[in-house]
């Protein structure tokens, strides 16, 4: 990979940690006041809600943050190493948690009969994704294993 878009890459996920920082402090904590106002039949999910919310926005940066780690290794010509695997098992775990906290919204929020069709929606659709990106990692870091143990052959016979 090219050494700009690397650095490309890299600004565009330092920018995004930062708006997903200013969201965690200011967005999340407003929408869930504005929400328990104006919806006061649910307004005792106002705590629980804006702690999912910053969790959730959490789960993401640390998503960011190992990639911007893989990438590094990209860049180093290393990705093919033992170095990797950590941070895809990370992205792995976030990726699994975010789905479960959707999950528990989901179900959290079915048991209040508040639920509007298309919030049923979403909140499903979060959970699929969630699931459908846990198992596209499982698979990658699969396909990086077996890359890796190539690479390990491959300089053995060379």
């Amino acid at each position: 990979m090219q050494r700009t878009t690397i650095v490309v890459l890299k600004v565009l996920i330092a920018g995004l940690l930062a708006l997903l920082l200013i969201c965690q402090i200011f967005v999340v904590p407003a929408v869930a006041a504005q929400s328990a106002i104006r919806y006061s039949e649910i307004a005792y999910f106002e705590v629980p809600g804006t702690i999912v919310g910053i969790l959730f926005l959490l789960c993401v940066q640390v998503v960011l943050v190992c990639v911007w780690r893989l990438l590094s290794l990209v860049r180093e010509d290393s990705i093919f190493s033992d170095s990797a695997f950590p941070d895809v098992d990370v992205s792995l775990a976030a990726v699994a948690f975010a789905t479960l906290l959707v999950l528990i919204a989901l179900v959290a929020l079915s048991f209040t009969g508040f639920m509007t069709p298309s919030i049923t929606l979403l909140l499903l659709l979060g959970v699929v994704v969630g699931a459908g990106l846990s198992l596209l990692i499982v698979v990658l870091r699969g396909l990086l294993r077996k890359a890796s143990q190539l690479e390990a052959d491959l300089s053995e016979v060379v």
